[in-house]
């Protein structure tokens, strides 16, 4: 009888901690409201005690629009999020992002009355690693949704519309961790974007992205950080890791410091570190500065680092997804003037607080970040990953020499802005 009990006790434990784990969330607007959804009001502003909310200051506004913000309180790990968009009182245009502005479903248009199913898995973490310690984050880091206790979802669009939510823990998909510097990182503000906050978007329910890049990091200073400790804390056998650095890498001096020694080295000890955890590496190598000749060609500003990444990847026997190459194909093929929409070029005053010009020709605009993304896919498909499995239905084959229309995209921004550069260049 005591075992029994035992077993039963553990049962209730488990099943108690499962159901913990999913949140259900009724919004009023869904033609079938149900018993087992909390019903959210404008009142329920998000705190630490309630564990859920509107949150960032913003709620749904009919009459402008604009952008709103909705806050869980979840542990670390993957979760399933079933966004239900759409309203029984008008129609809308929703894009849903998550995090530090992770793009997951982008202008899902709803006749009034139409309930359109936004499914997506997103990583949440905090910067504990265990006990006392703690990833080194930044103090520019220290606001970033990406490093808190909360799950946040942004709701945007011409006319954004949320019905309901289901959020549910899950631990058997594969996550893609993402270790980088400033043109790999979930960028929290506009206009600045890279093409880890992008990929997302083009992926099913089946598979995770982890975002761990920051700007700024070399390959050692990422571990150093202890960014990579965080991030192999997570890891379970069939995950991924892919690894792009060589833009500050290749800055700095001394001693045993070069592409072919420390970096190398820094390199190995990714790809050690994830295959004795059965995870499966990649490298990738740096993204092209804009950095146009008199010949209308782009001038390699990396040195050796590229060619570096090429080296311990084939001595690795791993895959490659040559960015360097697939960029430099697309700079041209966009041309020296025309590249610059994929970039951070603005005139002064073309967001608040901006007094200067924006002329940033390493820092990508969502448009640029997002035609990136798109060459890092073809780049896995390439490779022959298996991760291409789970690309949506939507997806079409991209080539770099003939890069999206910068007229056909479409991107509302988020309410934040940032005038000062990320670290790194």
């Amino acid at each position: 009888m005591k075992i029994r009990s035992i077993i039963l006790a553990f049962a209730w434990c488990a099943t108690a901690t499962i159901q913990a784990q999913t949140y259900k969330y009724d919004f009023g607007n869904a033609p079938n409201a149900k018993d087992n959804f909390v019903r959210v009001t404008p009142s329920d502003i998000y705190s630490d005690d309630k564990g859920y909310g509107y949150d960032m200051g913003y709620l749904p506004n009919s009459k402008t629009n604009a952008p709103f913000f909705f806050s869980v309180k979840v542990p670390d790990g993957n979760y399933k999020v079933t966004a239900l968009v759409g309203s029984k009182k008008q129609s809308g245009v929703t894009t849903v992002r998550g995090e530090s502005r992770r793009l997951f479903f982008e202008n899902r248009a709803t006749r009034k009355g139409e309930i359109d199913t936004c499914q997506f898995v997103i990583n949440k973490r905090n910067a504990q690693i265990e006990g006392d310690e703690w990833v080194n984050i930044k103090p520019r880091e220290r606001s970033k949704l990406n490093w808190d206790d909360k799950l946040t979802l942004e709701f945007n669009g011409d006319k954004p519309q949320l019905s309901q939510l289901i959020i549910e823990r899950v631990d058997d998909i594969p996550t893609l961790f993402l270790c980088g510097n400033s043109t790999v990182v979930d960028q929290d503000e506009e206009p600045w974007a890279s093409w880890g906050q992008m990929i997302p978007r083009f992926f099913n329910e089946q598979v995770c992205f982890a975002n761990y890049a920051e700007s700024g990091e070399s390959a050692n200073t990422f571990i150093a950080a202890k960014r990579l400790k965080k991030l192999l804390s997570q890891m379970k056998p069939g995950d991924y890791i892919f690894v792009e650095f060589g833009h500050n890498d290749q800055k700095q001096r001394g001693p045993g410091i070069g592409a072919y020694y420390s970096f190398a080295t820094n390199l190995k000890t990714f790809i050690d570190e994830a295959v004795a955890r059965g995870a499966h590496p990649v490298l990738v190598t740096p993204t092209q500065r804009r950095s146009f000749g008199e010949d209308g060609k782009i001038k390699d500003t990396h040195l050796d680092y590229p060619d570096a990444a090429r080296w311990v990847a084939a001595k690795e026997n791993i895959p490659l997804i040559d960015l360097h190459a697939m960029t430099r194909t697309l700079y041209e093929a966009m041309g020296e003037d025309e590249s610059k929409r994929a970039f951070v070029h603005y005139p002064a005053g073309s967001y608040p607080g901006q007094t200067n010009d924006f002329a940033d020709n390493t820092h990508f605009n969502p448009y640029g970040a997002y035609q990136i993304a798109k060459c890092v896919i073809e780049g896995m498909k390439a490779a022959n990953l298996p991760l291409i499995q789970y690309l949506r239905d939507d997806y079409q084959t991209y080539t770099p020499t003939q890069p999206d229309a910068f007229d056909s995209f479409n991107w509302n921004d988020s309410p934040f802005i940032e005038v000062q550069k990320p670290d790194g260049n």
